[in-house]
């Protein structure tokens, strides 16, 4: 099949879905009330829980959850071939990934826009908080480490050292423009546009300037150091006007990416299945692990309970920002899998590059696959080849470093949490809490086997622990729908599939660790693996308690004529 066929099947199915499924979810299963107060009007305080335009939020909801895992997952997984990566970033995104991201959203807003982890408590039980708390920290001191680790990669000179100076340059221009607005009353319209245009203006900037020549390891320290401040600063002088900037900045990279696609009209240069590469571990189950959030993502809940749910103005605005966002990201995904498959220009090319599971050495050799490819894409749209890798780089690059501050954010709001249930609050105060998080995804960055940065390793072990959350928050949900006695198979059975899916794959990875000697990777592994069938034991009891009170409740009041 050729990719633009290909391409637009899944763009069809989007559309489809999309029309039908999400507002039946909404309307029927969720039963959205747009007259119902939400917690943004029911707490508005005018800084956490604050009614915002669907349109606004969708744009912070978005480049919250659309980091560099939707881009880095499939660029490993097309490995496989083209068709596992395609099937898998749509079919799962719009049956199980979007449905996550959207109930996590409307449980959440019906619970006063409390964190999934507090929703957990309140229908499963005490318990069930502590345990989301302590697979949240695995998992984002898991993903932040590879992002940092992979960014360092990029930023050096055999990849994309041009990136750097727009990069930092954003940095700048946000923090200018949330000064402007907040401290300064600013037009926020113009002063986007203006902060826009100064973006745009620095990648050709950084194309001729020298380049810094600096270690891997010296830009981790760097990377360390900037989410360390990202985690303290208040949320308007960066947060907020950088995820305004790059939703801007993707939706222009899509767009761009996805019209030299078409014009271009390529061949794959990937088959459509590899079924067994050489020393990759098998599809089944690792296809979905290492796609993770390009299709279902256990990080999306925390965004979707964390902060958008305080600021949804009316709960029918849960479709499109929650079921709605997902499918956005999986356009991210889908174009990352067409990039690394169709972007080549040979297949002899495509097979050197995915000769084998450790050919290209490293996350950042898979992102090259990736940034070449729809920088390919791109140059048909009249830009030369260099500037075309250079804004695309920069796009990566940003939604990493997105993720790495919310996510260190994310992090230090999590272990104050911790540090709050087991009694020690001093470990909660901002600078504390921020401080051991930063050195927690410094050790991920830095932690080698055999000398050698542990990237795909610690890849799949984020997947599987970001899948495993990803179920348990559909766990979550399916109770929360079965004590309202509505229809819970829309929940079950996608959260059933991804509990097998991701204990296949954890029982594989832990074989792997022990036979290796990798002492660390197991300890995390089979950590995760405890208080994941902790929790589901957990549900699992609160659902037969439920079942048990449903049916006391029916024999109490029979119904008429019985």
């Amino acid at each position: 099949m050729a990719p633009v066929f290909a391409a637009l099947g899944c763009f069809v199915l989007y559309f489809i879905v999309y029309r039908f499924y999400a507002r039946y979810l909404g309307a029927r299963i969720f039963q959205l009330d747009p007259t119902r107060l939400t917690p943004a009007h029911e707490m508005n305080d005018g800084v956490d829980y604050v009614p915002s335009r669907r349109s606004i939020l969708f744009g912070h909801h978005y480049a919250s959850i659309a980091g560099l895992a939707p881009m880095l997952g499939p660029a490993i997984a097309v490995i496989w071939g083209w068709l596992p990566g395609m099937l898998w970033v749509v079919l799962g995104t719009l049956f199980i990934g979007a449905v996550h991201d959207f109930g996590a959203l409307v449980v959440s807003m019906r619970h006063k826009g409390l964190s999934i982890g507090k929703v957990a408590e309140d229908l499963i039980g005490r318990r069930a908080k502590f345990i989301f708390l302590l697979i949240i920290l695995f998992l984002i001191c898991l993903v932040m480490g590879v992002f940092v680790r992979t960014i360092a990669g990029l930023f050096t000179s055999a990849f994309y050292p041009e990136s750097v100076f727009p990069t930092f340059f954003l940095m700048g221009v946000a923090m200018i423009i949330g000064w402007m607005v907040y401290k300064r009353s600013a037009d926020i319209s113009k002063a986007t546009a203006i902060g826009f245009l100064l973006m745009m203006g620095s990648i050709w900037v950084g194309l001729y300037i020298a380049k810094p020549d600096v270690t891997a390891d010296t830009w981790i320290l760097i990377l360390l150091g900037y989410a360390l401040a990202a985690s303290i600063l208040p949320v308007w002088l960066l947060l907020q006007p950088r995820d305004y900037l790059n939703s801007l900045l993707l939706y222009l990279g899509l767009g761009a990416a996805y019209l030299g696609f078409f014009l271009l009209q390529p061949n794959f240069a990937a088959p459509a299945v590899n079924a067994h590469p050489p020393g990759a571990p098998p599809l089944f189950p690792f296809v979905f692990i290492v796609i993770a959030c390009g299709a279902v993502s256990g990080f999306h809940g925390l965004v979707s309970s964390g902060t958008t749910s305080k600021q949804i103005d009316k709960e029918t605005d849960a479709v499109f920002i929650g079921y709605g966002g997902m499918v956005g990201e999986s356009l991210l995904g889908l174009l990352a899998v067409l990039a690394c498959t169709a972007g080549f220009q040979s297949v002899e090319a495509w097979s050197a590059h995915y000769a084998s599971w450790g050919a290209a050495d490293g996350l950042s050799e898979k992102m090259r696959a990736f940034i070449d490819g729809a920088a390919l894409f791109v140059t048909q749209l009249g830009l030369p080849m260099a500037a075309a890798q250079a804004f695309i780089a920069l796009v990566a690059v940003s939604f990493a470093l997105t993720s790495l501050d919310s996510g260190t954010r994310l992090l230090r709001y999590n272990i104050a949490e911790i540090a709050n249930s087991i009694g020690v609050p001093k470990l909660a105060d901002r600078y504390i809490a921020s401080s051991i998080a930063v050195l927690l995804i410094g050790f991920f960055a830095f932690y080698t086997i055999d000398g050698q940065p542990a990237g795909l390793a610690l890849w799949s072990l984020f997947g599987s622990t970001n899948q495993v959350l990803g179920a348990l928050t559909l766990l979550t949900i399916t109770i929360y729908l079965r004590q309202r006695g509505a229809n819970y198979w829309y929940t079950f059975v996608p959260m059933a599939f991804m509990l097998v899916v991701t204990i296949v794959a954890m029982v594989l990875d832990l074989q792997r660790y022990i036979a290796g000697g990798q002492m660390l990777l197991t300890f995390v592994a089979l950590s995760i693996f405890v208080l994941s069938i902790w929790l589901v034991v957990e549900a699992f009891l609160r659902f037969r308690k439920d079942t048990v009170m449903l049916a006391s409740n029916m024999a109490e009041s029979p119904v008429d004529g019985d």
